[in-house]
């Protein structure tokens, strides 16, 4: 990967190869989940909840499974070993294997696929139908080159076996290391029965070794994903613009138009329209809302509530029902009320705004002041005049109105109307 980071922590999708897999693995039934890593992957390992063994150094996926073997008590159960690399493995792939393992005297059941050839997975070799050995790319002489049954790299064994030709195996290879794959014709060779699945999609074994079929992972997940959203009643106007990670819920109705980024944990609800040009990251959206040309990350939008062209919302900004948020305005841990509206080129951050409130165009929150963030509260019914400038702390009441230009330096009461540089109250208007 000419990668500072670990292979299997890259992503595909929303989440890394390695918590694909793992994801896989555990809807198949896994009881027990054992990665065998190097020292980089033991934190997120730990995160994950994944008891780790560590390869150092490394001699090849027998040593690997060795190492593996001798952590795991007991053989009343069998070995699923399954590759971290390998991103689009579905639980249905793998339970299969595991079936197919379970039946009355099978040793061993692996999983294959047919593919284009040149290739460098190791090539499946057959004897009157059955598997009697597995040979790896760099030891094919030219007549196993030639097989396109090859070796996915998923294998359910029956355990004592496993660790009765673990115990036996030679480097007799190329590369001089310990190959699991030995283990194979070892069962043939004492009459074991292995079983082969074989994958009729190739592209669900695709393993990623670099950048480019790192890519073309994700190309094959994502138009998954978005077929999986379409067929439940979501439409999307260009499949090839638009992205949606594997954690993201989506309800009928919703249209998300092109050049759009759906990411993380966001959750959209019915009959919303999304796009052209939306990110949304760990975002929720409430029903009906219209979003465009805007990035919205960590915050919550309610329903009826219409946002863009180029708002930015962050950090745990709350905008609730009905409100309107118009281009260049920027929410930063802030809530807007009910019905209120911020038209046009506005910061608001580390505020609080009640129910119909009006923002100016032009208004600023001045919530730092060199050493502390400092909050803003503003009540229902306020009107913020254009270029206002709320000094913060400060708190505006409800009803209160601050003259275009204004710079609010103090707490403005209920129903007062201020104007100025710095803001003064204005003259009460005279009863009729």
């Amino acid at each position: 990967m000419k990668s500072r980071k670990p292979k299997v922590l890259h992503e595909v999708c929303g989440r890394t190869m390695l918590e694909h897999v793992l994801e896989a693995v555990r809807s198949a039934g896994a009881s027990d989940v054992l990665a065998v890593i190097n020292p980089e992957l033991n934190e997120a390992c730990a995160a994950l909840g994944v008891a780790t063994v560590i390869q150092e150094p490394q001699h090849g996926t027998g040593h690997a499974m060795q190492l593996a073997m001798a952590a795991l008590n007991g053989d009343d159960l069998p070995v699923l070993v399954v590759s971290a690399d390998m991103p689009l493995l579905t639980s249905a792939l793998l339970s299969a294997v595991v079936e197919k393992q379970s039946a009355d005297g099978v040793v061993l059941a692996m999983l294959t696929a047919h593919v284009p050839l040149p290739t460098n997975f190791g090539r499946i070799v057959r004897n009157g139908g059955r598997v009697t050995s597995i040979v790896e790319n760099v030891d094919c002489t030219p007549a196993q080159s030639a097989i396109d049954e090859v070796n996915a790299g998923v294998y359910c064994f029956e355990s004592r076996a496993l660790r009765r030709h673990l115990a036996q195996l030679k480097p007799n290879n190329a590369q001089g290391e310990l190959y699991i794959t030995d283990c194979i014709a070892a069962i043939v060779a004492e009459g074991g029965d292995v079983e082969a699945v074989v994958c009729d999609d190739r592209r669900l074994v695709m393993g990623v070794n670099n950048r480019v079929e790192l890519a073309a992972a994700r190309a094959v997940m994502q138009g998954s994903i978005l077929e999986a959203h379409m067929l439940a009643g979501v439409t999307i106007a260009d499949p090839a613009s638009t992205y949606v990670d594997v954690g993201v819920t989506l309800e009928p109705d919703v249209t998300i138009l092109p050049q759009s980024h759906v990411t993380g944990a966001s959750r959209v609800a019915r009959g919303c329209v999304l796009g052209p040009g939306v990110q949304l990251d760990n975002a929720q959206i409430g029903e009906d809302s219209q979003i465009s040309w805007s990035v919205i990350k960590d915050s919550a939008i309610g329903a009826r509530v219409t946002i863009g062209p180029y708002a930015h919302l962050r950090l745990g900004a709350v905008v609730e029902d009905d409100a309107h948020i118009g281009n260049f305005v920027e929410l930063k841990k802030t809530r807007m009320g009910r019905g209120s509206k911020a038209g046009h080129l506005s910061y608001l951050g580390d505020a609080t705004l009640g129910a119909k409130v009006n923002i100016g165009a032009g208004t600023i929150t001045c919530n730092w002041n060199g050493k502390d963030k400092n909050p803003t509260e503003i009540g229902d019914g306020a009107f913020i005049g254009s270029n206002s400038s709320l000094v913060a702390p400060v708190k505006i009441g409800a009803g209160a109105l601050t003259a275009a230009g204004s710079v609010v330096n103090r707490d403005v009461a209920p129903g007062e109307r201020v104007a100025g540089v710095p803001a003064r109250p204005l003259p009460k208007k005279p009863q009729k």
